[in-house]
């Protein structure tokens, strides 16, 4: 890191960074809200009309696939160009097409194809935005403060996501679904009218020229990676991770309407119970900062699902099933905060919208890998047996993420090669 950017960053971040901080995450958290709301909307009216594991793969995979598309741009793009300017054209891209599904419905037009269509393209907005919004939360954040706002933004965010489920059950038993969709675009207009009132420079490639290609930029991000053990075998970690989460996070509304009975509240019951107990394991991490390995925390929030997810598939009872479903709540602040903080801090400024882009790559590709295998298989197989098998294998990586050796070594590796470079490039 250039001693220019090291003073601009510095100066940056301690310019009023409380206010820039609690701004920023206050337009996320609309966004997000508005965002939820269609989501849980759409999965619902899809998951009630038709239950299906079959449609509800296929919206899955036009949720995620055209995230793993522009993943491969928009980590570059969050490097090349104003953070806050790509976030704000992916909150637009989202609420346009949100407000042309509303009037497309309005006039009668109310096709299953429609809904899946919408969510492809909201899952483009949602690419473009999501490495942009990590890379710039440094910019306006110290650096020994970060851990403290990722988690604080940990304990908020399943504040919203208790809110839009009980808001979209409540709307679907008495009103239109394109109702859902108009609040969608006003919390996107503004959380868009936030940004605009939030002063924040540029970070220094973005005002500098572009001496490089764009496919130049993605292989130097790829090699980043793979010059940097840690991160890269977190990455190898969040394959396996990920693919054996998707039951749990895909098909759990199913199991609902299937086992234990098809009304609207049961549903938003599911989905509340998760978030609350995420609310708890914010507050935890809020207070106790995880382990001083960020992999350990990882790995025991990782070990903790398993067990938990296992445990889902073994109740008969709904009223046990959602207490259950409350604790597994509690490691997602674990794992998510340590993940997000960490390549924040390790991470140059510079490549952070190329690393958290693959990062989503990988989360994109993997969870509709996992959709087209435990989707359909969940019409021949109970999901019960499913979430038994799929938390019994994700122990596995828990643990090895957990007892993965010498991580504090791989560590002052990483730190080594971003002050000597061309001691790594000996070795």
């Amino acid at each position: 890191m250039s001693s220019d950017y090291a003073t601009v960053t510095e100066n940056e971040n301690n310019s009023g960074w409380q206010r820039k901080a609690a701004l920023f995450l206050s337009s996320q958290g609309l966004s997000l809200f508005g965002s939820m709301l269609v989501q849980y909307a759409i999965i619902w009216h899809l998951t009630l009309t038709t239950q299906s594991g079959l449609v509800l793969t296929i919206a899955t995979i036009a949720g995620f696939l055209p995230q793993i598309v522009i993943s491969l741009f928009a980590g570059v793009w969050a490097d090349r160009y104003p953070r806050k300017r790509l976030i704000i054209l992916a909150d637009a891209l989202t609420a346009t097409s949100t407000l042309l599904l509303a009037i497309i419905f309005l006039l009668g037009y109310r096709e299953i194809w429609l809904l899946i269509a919408a969510s492809a393209v909201r899952a483009v907005g949602a690419g473009i935005q999501t490495p942009a919004v990590s890379a710039f939360l440094p910019q306006i954040v110290p650096q020994d403060r970060l851990l403290k706002v990722n988690s604080i933004n940990g304990t908020l965010q399943p504040f919203i996501a208790i809110a839009a489920p009980l808001l979209a059950g409540t709307l679907l038993s008495v009103a239109s679904l394109e109702s859902i969709f108009f609040i969608d675009v006003v919390t996107a207009a503004l959380a868009i009218g936030l940004l605009l009132a939030l002063r924040v420079a540029p970070h220094v490639r973005a005002t500098a020229q572009q001496n490089t290609g764009y496919f130049d930029d993605l292989r130097q991000g790829f090699r980043y990676i793979d010059g940097h053990p840690s991160i890269k075998r977190l990455f190898v970690f969040f394959g396996f991770a990920f693919f054996l989460v998707t039951p749990v996070a895909f098909l759990s509304p199913l199991l609902v309407a299937r086992s234990f009975g098809e009304e609207v509240w049961r549903l938003t019951a599911n989905e509340i119970t998760f978030f609350a107990g995420s609310i708890i394991g914010g507050v935890i991490m809020t207070a106790w900062g995880g382990f001083k390995s960020h992999f350990k925390t990882i790995g025991f929030a990782c070990v903790l699902w398993g067990l938990l997810f296992g445990a889902l598939g073994l109740t008969n009872n709904f009223w046990v099933y959602l207490g259950i479903m409350t604790l597994s709540g509690l490691p997602m602040p674990m794992f998510n905060v340590p993940v997000t903080t960490m390549l924040q801090e390790r991470v140059a400024p510079d490549m952070q919208g190329r690393v958290f882009g693959v990062m989503g790559l990988i989360t994109s590709a993997v969870m509709p890998v996992g959709m087209v295998i435990f989707g359909p298989l969940s019409d021949y197989v109970s999901i019960e047996l499913l979430l038994v098998i799929s938390g019994a294998l994700l122990v596995l990586p828990g643990l090895a993420i957990y007892l993965s050796p010498d991580d504090e070594r791989g560590v002052r590796a990483f730190i080594d090669c971003e002050a000597h470079p061309e001691e790594c490039l000996e070795a």
